[in-house]
């Protein structure tokens, strides 16, 4: 058994597994080339070592110095391992839209972490590119590592990554598939497997925000980038270790998508990936669905789930992000009526009622609401708490009408209708009204809904 001097020598040889559940059955097979096995938990800690390797080889970093980089965490965490192993000091400067995961990492490794504003250009001198620089300028001995122009991130992949992947297919591979944030990895690997087999097709999946794909097939950015939740990958700007010459197609791919891919991976294959690995997973899936011949297809997973717990494996977050369906969006009107008790006299106030009649009615009911008719006619409710605490301070008598208290305009729903319409209604004021699948008039209220939605959300 082989002992290895520090926790460096461990970065690289990381496994193939293939993928089958998660994705389609067909004559295609996936495997995921998974990164996160890596010390630092991902697919950067390749790049960290060879840049400061080199780094120290050029003199561009001399002991006791200090490796500063904007990342978006993953770079960050590599060269951290790496710093604290060799001494160095190490400054990060990171985006504000990065999962806490990641920057509460980079600090526990001892990085002093610099967090940035996430909608601004690069050239913005708050930007975490222009941050960094800054930084490396005036630390005393500072050394800006520079993933996304420095070759030698690209070398790195070209030396390791590549070649592992080549010898672990036994030279079967056909298509080789991942993100691009840097660019290096798709580069370097895309490079050496080329030289390798020049039919090997080297595929990039790109989010829809980044300007990367529209600058692959029109050399020019048609639509400006725009926010996008996956991290890692994708641009805003042109990195110098994009080589567009070695990569062959681009695939637009979403946020929703990644990220409930992420959750397949893991409920089905047992892969607890990123959702830059997810993204590529789908991405590789849309590639290969245009194709006819059967296609041995290597997915780059850069990193671990572990890393996205507050995102992409927490459901409040998946739901307020659009990702999850709520039962506000899953469920409709009539899922709510089947749910509520038959349908019988429709109990209804008259805006000549007394108050003290009204809340009599309301008690022997166990009702809160009440619909109020005048004329034959649903002009509103009455509602228990608007009555009870008037005639309890005395603003009002027993015997007064009720129709001083009478809120809310009427509105008929469908069944099909979602739940969600529901409460933008109620919080215009509305008071909803259905005909269920007896014909029947059923008035809902605000505690009907809430009542539903504590059983099934």
């Amino acid at each position: 058994m082989k002992i290895h001097d520090t926790i460096l020598t461990t970065i690289g040889k990381t496994p193939i597994v293939r993928l089958q559940k998660s994705v389609p059955m067909g004559p295609h097979k996936y495997f995921g080339k998974v990164e996160f096995f890596n010390p630092g938990g991902s697919v950067k800690d390749r790049i960290a070592i060879a840049i400061i390797e080199e780094a120290e080889k050029r003199g561009d970093l001399k002991p006791g110095g200090t490796i500063v980089e904007a990342t978006s965490g993953n770079t960050g965490v590599g060269l951290a391992l790496v710093a604290a192993v060799k001494g160095y000091k190490c400054v990060i400067t990171i985006p504000d839209k990065m999962s806490d995961e990641k920057i509460n990492t980079l600090r526990a490794m001892g990085a002093k972490v610099i967090v940035t504003p996430t909608a601004v250009e690069p050239e913005d001198p708050r930007s975490h590119y222009s941050v960094a620089r800054k930084m490396a300028e005036i630390t005393p001995g500072g050394f800006l590592a520079n993933q996304y122009d420095n070759n030698d991130n690209v070398e790195s992949h070209y030396r390791t990554t590549g070649p592992e992947i080549w010898e672990q297919m036994d030279g079967k591979v056909d298509v080789f598939v991942g993100g691009a944030g840097t660019g290096g990895t798709l580069s370097g690997v895309g490079r050496f497997l080329k030289e390798k087999n020049p039919n090997v097709k080297i595929v990039c999946v790109d989010p829809i925000g980044s300007i990367l794909h529209d600058l692959f097939y029109h050399k020019k950015v048609i639509s400006p980038p725009q926010p996008y939740k996956i991290e890692g990958i994708g641009e805003d700007m042109l990195p110098k270790n994009v080589h567009f010459n070695v990569m062959d197609d681009f695939i637009q791919i979403n946020d929703k998508e990644s990220f409930l891919m992420c959750r397949d991976l893991l409920s089905k294959d047992g892969m607890f990936v990123g959702p830059s690995g997810a993204g590529a997973v789908v991405g590789a899936v849309r590639y290969a669905s245009k194709q006819t011949k059967p296609l041995n297809i290597v997915i780059l997973l850069p990193d671990s789930g572990s890393r996205y717990l507050s995102k992409a494996f927490n459901d409040s977050w998946m739901k307020e992000n659009g990702f999850l369906e709520s039962p506000l969006q899953l469920k409709t009107v009539g899922d709510l009526i089947q749910d509520m008790k038959s349908a019988g006299e429709l109990i209804s106030a008259k805006t000549s009622d007394s108050v003290l009649s009204v809340i009599q009615i309301l008690k022997d009911r166990s009702l809160s609401q009440l619909p109020v008719i005048q004329d034959g006619k649903l002009i509103g409710v009455v509602d228990e708490s608007d009555l009870l605490f008037p005639l309890a301070s005395g603003r009002v008598k027993p015997t007064d009408p009720i129709l001083s208290f009478v809120k809310g305009s009427v509105i008929m729903v469908d069944l099909d209708e979602p739940l969600q319409k529901l409460t933008e209604l109620f919080a215009q004021g509305y008071v909803a009204l259905v005909n269920d699948r007896n014909k029947k008039l059923r008035i809902i209220t605000k505690i009907d809904l809430i009542e539903f939605l504590s059983k099934n959300y």
